[in-house]
């Protein structure tokens, strides 16, 4: 008889350890891990998305971390796509793998699979991305508040990309972006196994307030400077970058920038937290807790 085939997904906010705890999980069960954090994917961001250091990758096998160019074109389907390919390898010699990142999108389309979209005419994306030069981004912000309210609470609305998917669709449909998005979930031939690591909210805000430093003092300046002259493109349509890239515009002093980075990051932190705990399968976990998350995946496996 075949063993049930495990993924474990450590999920969470920004600087909450997920990182340590999904090594410290490989590492007892002699797993690899598949990352889910769409921003570590690109080969030229690394400094300002929190990649695990070389010694952190060196001690388990890591997926799809510098696994692409910024100028390369890539979506959460072309990642369900190829995330389950590697699974299938994968389970074919061991019986676990472990998944970790904060992109819920990214997490969900693996474990459950994409929702379904009706098709939005070229016209009304171009349309969106038009009044997103004229207006700036604030204006599909306000926008989205009124045609999804419900996908408003839950998007990173510093993500333009997003914004002008979602408000495509809503203009194409005419239905909330959101009403597509509670498909049934398709079958795996995997046991998602739901592991949250959290922590009080003070806590992680202080994290990510010293996160933000240390990024700076590692050279975040010099990188997000390199790729200045690429800023029109989605990979960098993120937090820790265009902060820097205002700064570069004359628009606010480097003090200001860093300000608004950490600023920005504890929003995109409290969103990922809403995300996560509005589904009752996480069990959540602080990062001094190992011991506990241990003996919970041992016996949800064993």
């Amino acid at each position: 008889m075949q063993r049930q085939k495990h993924l474990i997904v450590i999920g969470g906010a920004t600087a909450s350890g997920k990182t340590a705890a999904a090594i410290a999980v490989a590492r007892h069960f002699g797993a690899e891990i598949l990352s889910a954090d769409s921003r570590q994917f690109y080969r030229e961001m690394s400094i300002g998305t929190a990649k695990p250091t070389a010694e952190e990758l060196a001690q388990a096998p890591h997926h799809f971390i510098d696994s692409l160019s910024i100028t390369d074109e890539y979506t959460v389907g072309d990642f369900e796509t190829q995330a389950l390919a590697l699974l299938s390898q994968l389970f074919e010699k061991q019986d676990l793998a472990v998944l970790v990142g904060g992109s819920g999108l990214f997490i969900r389309a693996l474990c459950e699979g994409l929702d379904e979209f009706p098709d939005v005419p070229k016209a009304i994306v171009e349309a969106v991305e038009e009044k997103l030069e004229q207006e700036g981004i604030a204006a599909l912000q306000a926008e989205l508040q009124v045609l999804d309210p419900v996908y408003h609470a839950q998007v990173d609305l510093q993500n333009p990309h997003r914004l002008i998917r979602a408000l495509s669709v809503c203009q194409a449909s005419g239905r909330a972006f959101s009403s597509f998005r509670s498909q049934e979930k398709k079958p795996r031939f995997f046991q998602p196994i739901y592991v949250l690591m959290e922590m009080e909210r003070p806590v992680l805000y202080d994290r990510i307030n010293r996160r933000v430093d240390a990024m700076m003092q590692l050279g975040l300046l010099e990188e997000a400077r390199a790729l200045y002259p690429q800023r029109h493109l989605n990979a960098l349509q993120t937090v820790g970058y265009q902060e820097l890239f205002d700064f570069f515009d004359g628009k606010c002093s480097l003090e200001e920038a860093v300000e608004q980075i950490k600023m920005n990051s504890r929003r995109y932190a409290k969103r990922q937290s809403t995300w996560f705990r509005k589904d009752a399968h996480w069990e959540a976990f602080q990062p001094g807790e190992m011991g506990r998350l241990l003996a919970f995946l041992e016996d949800k496996i064993f």
